[in-house]
């Protein structure tokens, strides 16, 4: 989404170019085929040509996932340019490194002073959100839940194989059905499996999801909302105001981290999105605004170290089933932490402080270039039929 929303910016501005050459480096080049990159930044430019350079090996200086674009006059000199950087979610840092949006509402920088400003004012986190976005934020947050059930419906209705090399099966639509012959524990757990795969699976698909905050993590969230819609009864109504917090709670990662895959590893997408979903569960179940806290704590906390290192640099493997076994672990998360009263030790704050450092820590093998982890095992079994060093044929 951000490479289109930077190609969407820069083709008016340039209507007198012949030709639009894009380069795109670091782990936007190592992943761009898998992510279907090359079309997001080529068809806004549309009909004119439009080369794509891939340097992997090369990284622009603020972010791993950097672009410039070119626009070229008929003798091939360049006539404009223009470098963003992509930093999740559809989110863009232009050549300085400043956001290339609106500004930012919310004068809180952690969580911690959100749940104080809660606390002082007796106001629920969905109450401080409308404080501060006004009431147009909610006719928005219903669009956004209606995507995600389209989403969700789409890919529970769709058979066949995943585009890309990997030949992956869908498992959505036949889990679902699957579903059916099951009670209790397991009919629960496999719902939310089944509408977390439905909407992974339509974003590997190129369909239309909701970033949650990415689009690589876009599972996990929708599942939760819609299965305790469903478990609970609850309206619509009650599913936005769940939405928003887990929006404000996804804004702080971003604020004090990033939910850049690239930048951080999966830890900073799927951690993050069960953290939402986590903490949008809790509201939804009854939860105080320190339970609602604590639940998206854990649900980043134990995604800690997590790397992303996509086979093949599609968002399939290992992608689709981390959103499925997040979506669960949110609602586990919740479960635990309505037990409590909502005192704990480590705040969710000091775990964003821990992923970040964590997610600088990491090799660049294991943040989204396709290099490391099972990404890299994977190919190696494949050249060696089997065999991988350090083990018997």
């Amino acid at each position: 989404m951000g490479p289109r929303f930077a190609a969407e910016a820069f083709a008016p501005t340039v209507p007198e170019a012949a030709k639009i050459r894009v380069t795109l480096y670091g782990s936007l080049a190592a992943t761009g085929r898998g992510h279907l990159t090359d079309r997001a930044v080529g068809d806004p430019f549309a009909p004119r040509p439009v080369e794509i350079v891939w340097l992997p090996e090369q990284l622009l200086p603020r972010h791993p996932n950097g672009m410039r674009f070119e626009a070229l006059d008929g003798a091939g000199q360049v006539i404009a340019s223009r470098v963003a950087y992509s930093v999740g979610g559809g989110a863009l840092l232009d050549e300085e490194g400043r956001p290339d949006g609106g500004p930012d509402v919310y004068p809180y920088a952690t969580l911690a002073e959100v749940l104080q400003h809660c606390e002082d004012e007796g106001l629920l986190m969905w109450e401080l959100v409308t404080r501060h976005e006004g009431e147009a934020i909610w006719p928005y947050l219903a669009e956004i839940w209606a995507t995600m059930k389209h989403a969700i419906a789409a890919g529970l209705e769709t058979e066949g194989r995943l585009p890309g090399t990997l030949n992956v099966p869908r498992k959505a639509s036949a889990y679902h059905v699957r579903v059916q012959n099951m009670a209790g524990y397991f009919r629960l757990k496999a719902l939310q499996f089944a509408y977390a795969l439905a909407v992974s699976e339509e974003n590997a698909a190129g369909g239309r999801v909701v970033t949650a905050p990415t689009c690589g993590a876009c599972g996990v969230l929708p599942a939760v909302l819609l299965f305790l819609q469903h478990q609970a009864k609850l309206s619509d109504e009650k599913v936005l105001h769940a939405i928003a917090t887990a929006g404000l709670i996804g804004n702080m990662v971003k604020r004090n981290a990033s939910i850049s895959g690239a930048e951080v590893g999966c830890q900073g997408e799927v951690g993050t999105a069960c953290a939402m979903a986590a903490g949008a569960a809790a509201q939804l179940l009854g939860g105080s605004v320190r339970q609602i806290e604590y639940a998206a704590e854990m649900g980043l906390e134990h995604h800690l170290g997590l790397t992303c290192d996509p086979i093949g640099g599609y968002v399939q493997i290992p992608c689709i089933e981390r959103n499925a076994v997040a979506a669960v672990r949110a609602v586990d998360c919740a479960t635990y932490a309505l037990l409590s009263d909502g005192r704990h030790i480590v705040s969710f704050d000091d775990v964003v402080k821990t992923m970040w450092e964590t997610g600088r820590d990491l090799k660049s093998t294991y943040r989204e270039t396709a290099e490391g982890g099972l990404a890299k095992i994977y190919s190696l079994g494949l050249k060696g039929q089997g065999s991988f060093p350090g083990m018997g044929s």
